[in-house]
């Protein structure tokens, strides 16, 4: 093993000095039912007092190598470093693909002794698994063909700040099984909560991923089904999800999946199927008039700027417990 890779652990926090974490946030799995709590307890304390970590990062520095466009995910990266007092470097990579110029090893050897995290875009889950693999420093997920973990820890957090206890909650997924799908699946199972997910047939989420889910569930009691029928799967729920229909690197089957997916449609007849006080997500960026209608994108249950704005806060958690930020928060007051 490469001696720089024995030290790559990060110092845990000191407001979570009994939690487990992980070298990379590559997939859900790495973070594990424990991590994902970890990731969500520390963001609701950023999020409501973010003044005590402003200067927790100061002196880290961050590039992101983006492969595929992006507005949330870049700009909440930049500004969730900043404002933990770090730096933030963006490589566009959108005409090429990471390693068409030389070899990913060559370049994780060299980012290793530049900066102290690498953030990735890539259309390869492989692709951010090698630079794991080869980089003694954190290597993030910030979205693959295969998963968008930072997404799905934004949308459940959402939902917990919403509806509480996040074991309660019952959340819809309909349209496409694609990486936003199965990080749901994934951190569904390690909270312990409740997904359906409806696909066209032929459109399922990943075998293995769903697999994985399932054997994580076992251990937390969460509940995941899967089906076709999304007016089934949508019943009594608290939550409704959808996303594009043909996501980005898949345009060339837009008009075949236009023909397919219309039943997975979010629309009111659709929502109406759902509890009476059921939300609405989007991943975003939506096609309007297509996987979901402006009527249900603009209503009062819509959520989809609150998981945009998660999204920061969030991702400053993984920062903070990837780089070993350690801070120390003052006691509340009683009358707090």
């Amino acid at each position: 093993m490469n001696p720089q890779l024995q030290n790559k652990a990060p110092v845990a926090a000191t407001i979570f000095p009994q939690a487990f974490w992980c070298h990379d946030l590559i997939s859900t799995r790495d973070l594990g039912p424990q991590g994902v709590q970890a990731v969500l307890h520390l963001a609701e304390i950023m999020k409501s007092r973010p003044s005590v970590f402003q200067r927790t990062l100061a002196g880290k520095q961050l590039v992101m190598f983006f492969e595929k466009p992006s507005l949330r995910t870049r700009l909440t990266f930049e500004a969730g470093m900043a404002s933990l007092g770090g730096t933030a470097f963006f490589v566009d990579q959108t005409h090429g693909r990471i390693d068409a110029r030389e070899k990913l090893s060559d370049i994780a050897h060299n980012l290793e002794r530049w900066v102290d995290a690498i953030v990735l875009r890539t259309f390869a889950q492989d692709t951010i698994e090698g630079m794991a693999e080869y980089a003694s420093v954190p290597v993030i997920n910030a979205l693959s063909d295969l998963e968008h973990p930072c997404q799905a820890l934004a949308d459940y957090f959402t939902l917990g700040e919403r509806f509480g206890d996040l074991t309660n909650v019952r959340l819809a997924y309909v349209g496409d099984g694609n990486n936003v799908a199965h990080s749901l699946l994934l951190t569904c199972a390690c909270l312990g909560s409740s997904i359906r997910v409806a696909t066209p047939a032929g459109f399922a989420p990943s075998a293995q991923i769903v697999a994985d889910a399932q054997e994580i569930a076992e251990g937390t009691g969460a509940e995941i089904e899967l089906m076709t029928d999304p007016c089934a799967a949508v019943t009594g729920v608290d939550a409704i999800y959808t996303d594009a229909w043909a996501s980005m690197g898949q345009e060339h089957e837009a008009d075949q999946r236009a023909k397919i997916f219309p039943p997975y449609q979010v629309n009111r007849k659709l929502m109406i199927k759902a509890a009476p006080n059921a939300v609405f997500m989007h991943c975003l960026p939506a096609h309007r008039g297509e996987e979901v209608t402006d009527e249900v994108m603009d209503s009062e249950n819509s959520m989809i700027f609150e998981q945009a704005e998660n999204r920061l806060h969030v991702q400053k958690a993984i920062l903070y417990l990837l780089l070993g930020g350690a801070v120390r928060l003052p006691a509340r007051s009683a009358h707090a």
